[in-house]
């Protein structure tokens, strides 16, 4: 046969070959206990948007702990005002996409997916059947929004093995509700309700909690007061557990005002892998985020 016939390697595709995933021996899988041992230990836990098979891929290869496959999407992808208009089969096709990437470079990232909006208010098992469809499609994990009336639905849903990441602060889904994209979490009233919401969510199962846009000292009293919720923080401040970023405003690609809470990893990086690695690499350091420039 002569080279010119010569298969082409099994992950080789007409488009380019998917980067391979951090090496098995050094990156052990990510799974609930193995979050549980780094937050034991005091390593920060990284998270990262993605959407796409390649982009997954190459997150995980650069060592992104957590890949969550967010309704951010409706944003940067669809170039909608919101979250809001998300469906649960966009989500479930993203999810999907992700997951094969994942599997296709044997990846070890924890898959994390959005429930979107109005897919798990109604009832437990209208959110069930909607994290169903996400866990088929891939997800290790269900994210979804808000507290007080949320906690039921995290116990309904952990009880049936279904892991739950709940999401306080600024909550995207009720931007509305909210009266815009503000800090939440500020006045001793609203601190006090945030903290009975993640206490409550705690003690109904939920594993992990994002904390978007919370003043930064609440934040770091919360982390400690949950030591089997890892807090994983977008904007407020670096006293979290861990740290999530929307992929496209850590490469500098943004249509919008870029957030206060985010930072360029691109422009000094060369590459997408290298801009992961770089966040990566920040965040166990304990460099990002800034409370100085980043935190409220």
């Amino acid at each position: 046969m002569t080279a010119t016939n010569a298969p082409h390697p099994p992950s080789a595709t007409p488009y380019g070959t998917l980067p391979p995933a951090s090496p098995l021996p050094q990156r052990r899988p990510v799974s609930l206990p193995r979050l549980a041992q780094m937050r034991e230990a005091g390593e920060k836990i990284t998270m990262l948007t993605a959407y796409d098979a390649t982009f997954a891929a190459v997150a995980d290869a650069a060592g992104v702990d957590c890949i969550l496959v967010g309704d951010s999407l409706g944003m940067v992808c669809q170039g909608l005002p919101s979250t809001v208009g998300v469906t649960l089969d966009t989500m479930a096709y993203h999810t999907a996409s992700v997951a094969r990437g994942l599997q296709r470079v044997q990846g070890t990232a924890w898959l994390v997916a959005d429930l979107p909006y109005g897919t798990y208010a109604e009832s437990r098992e209208q959110a069930l059947r909607s994290a169903c469809t996400l866990m088929q499609a891939g997800a290790h994990m269900v994210k979804l929004e808000g507290g007080g009336w949320t906690a039921p639905t995290v116990e309904f849903l952990v009880q049936r093995g279904v892991p739950v990441c709940a999401h306080l602060g600024l909550t995207p889904q009720t931007v509305h509700a909210l009266g815009g994209y503000r800090v939440q979490g500020k006045t001793d009233a609203a601190a006090r309700t945030l903290r009975q919401d993640a206490h409550d969510l705690q003690d109904a199962g939920a594993t992990m909690l994002v904390l978007e846009m919370v003043p930064a000292p609440l934040a770091a009293e919360l982390t400690a007061e949950l030591p089997h919720c890892h807090t994983i923080g977008i904007g407020p401040g670096n006293g979290t557990a861990g740290q999530v970023l929307v992929l496209h405003d850590m490469l500098g690609m943004n249509l919008g005002k870029m957030p206060k809470f985010v930072h360029n990893f691109m422009q000094d990086a060369g590459s997408v892998r290298g801009a992961m690695e770089a966040y990566v690499q920040a965040v166990k350091q304990g460099r990002f985020p800034d409370n100085a420039l980043h935190a409220w």
